[in-house]
């Protein structure tokens, strides 16, 4: 019997009972709703192609390998996210290059006033950003932040995930994420200007 699931679908005791049991319709439906995620988030963490496809399977790979250590209390997609963010990791460690970090006090002095408001609010780009050309600009530019801040970037603003889901996906704190999603934000509106890119 095929199951049509949802996002709600993808929760519960016989969702899982079905998981363990590696029920062939139950995983043909979560890869058919997560691949194209997991996918498009490894693009967006500045992996080309072939590394995305590679890393996109092996995290579903790893997923029912782990199947056994699943235990349901997050959802599925959080748990995918992190198995997912651990390959991008792992892929890039050797790889990336960690950009001296500023200090979050004098960019907070000159980004924002003290009712902590922008002092020069980033110029919208939210009717333009799936352009090509624009697209092309956030990828050159995201290339500038670290794997952490752009994956960061990558699932609070393509994934739409929720700061929780993060924070337990990438396993780090809600304040951490906080500095994640701020420098990666401001280093990519820095970027955008400095390309004289107009939202």
């Amino acid at each position: 019997m095929f199951f049509l699931m949802t996002f709600d679908s993808f929760s519960g005791p016989q969702f899982l009972a079905r998981l363990k049991n590696r029920h062939d319709d139950t995983l043909t439906e979560l890869t058919t709703e997560y691949l194209p995620q997991i996918y498009r988030a490894a693009r967006g963490a500045g992996l080309n192609v072939q590394n995305a496809e590679d890393v996109a399977q092996n995290t579903f790979v790893t997923f029912i390998e782990k199947l056994d250590d699943f235990e349901g209390r997050s959802h599925v997609r959080t748990w995918l996210f992190g198995i997912l963010y651990r390959k991008i990791s792992e892929m890039r460690r050797g790889a990336s290059r960690e950009e001296a970090a500023e200090d979050i006090d004098d960019v907070m002095e000159h980004r924002f006033k003290t009712n902590g408001f922008w002092a020069s609010p980033p110029r919208a780009t939210d009717s333009t950003t799936f352009d090509e050309e624009i697209r092309q600009h956030l990828d050159d530019c995201l290339d500038g932040v670290t794997t952490d801040q752009r994956v960061a970037f990558v699932l609070r603003e393509v994934e739409e995930m929720n700061s929780d889901e993060i924070c337990e996906s990438m396993g780090v704190s809600r304040s951490n994420l906080g500095v994640l999603l701020y420098r990666s934000r401001n280093k990519l509106r820095e970027c955008l200007e400095h390309r004289n890119v107009k939202g």
